[in-house]
């Protein structure tokens, strides 16, 4: 998640201070990544230091706002028209705990994909339920329905996310069911000494009709 970029959009909109900018955000994101104010301010630092916001004054109360500069406008807008770099995906705990799973002795790696569906469902609906809630800010035309968008878009993208979720999980079970399946009903390896092993469950009896042929 840009940060950086998340605060310089805020301040397109004319200077802001600190806790405001945190407000801003958690707003429009729903509070689905909370910033805290350390995290504002030490963001400003660097911006400021790279050219792309300056101090702006002071607000009645005695806030430092920060303005943002002509550079900063032009990383922001170059940061909108260029696209998400996906060359270097985030690491994805999930993905992780099951591909460590895998032969992990004493881990039941079918159980490990249950409990996460059940829990994927589980946000599934909470998310679906938020956005009904969105959906019905919006249509109430309240003041703030800009932010009701923004929430409602970051809404669609966590809903499709964890359907996404559910299905690979889904697929990955699948997966190792037939792998499992296979094992079972693969010959056991041939010993170089005795030739190739014999599956007793798999030879067909001799019967005899089969010996006078």
């Amino acid at each position: 998640m840009s940060i950086r970029h998340g605060l310089l959009a805020l301040l397109e909109r004319g200077p802001r201070y600190g806790s405001q900018l945190r407000s801003e955000f958690e707003s429009r994101t729903g509070s689905t990544w909370p910033l805290n104010v350390g995290q504002v301010y030490t963001t400003l630092a660097r911006l400021e230091r790279d050219g792309l916001v300056a101090p702006g004054g002071e607000d009645t109360a005695g806030h430092t706002l920060y303005a943002i500069t002509d550079t900063g406008r032009a990383e922001l807008h170059e940061w909108y028209e260029r696209p998400v770099d996906r060359t270097n995906p985030p690491r994805d705990e999930l993905s992780i705990k099951l591909a460590m799973a895998v032969g992990a002795p004493g881990v039941d790696i079918r159980a490990v994909i249950q409990s996460q569906r059940h829990a994927t469902i589980q946000a599934m609906q909470d998310y679906t339920r938020l956005k009904a809630q969105a959906i019905t800010a919006i249509e109430s035309g309240r003041a703030d329905e800009r932010d009701d968008l923004a929430w409602l878009l970051v809404l669609e993208q966590l809903i499709f996310q964890t359907e996404a979720e559910a299905r690979w999980l889904d697929h990955s079970e699948s997966r190792l069911v037939r792998l499992a399946a296979r094992a079972a009903t693969e010959p056991a390896a041939a010993d170089p000494t005795t030739g190739p092993a014999t599956d007793p469950t798999t030879v067909r009896p001799r019967t005899a009709r089969t010996r006078r042929g």
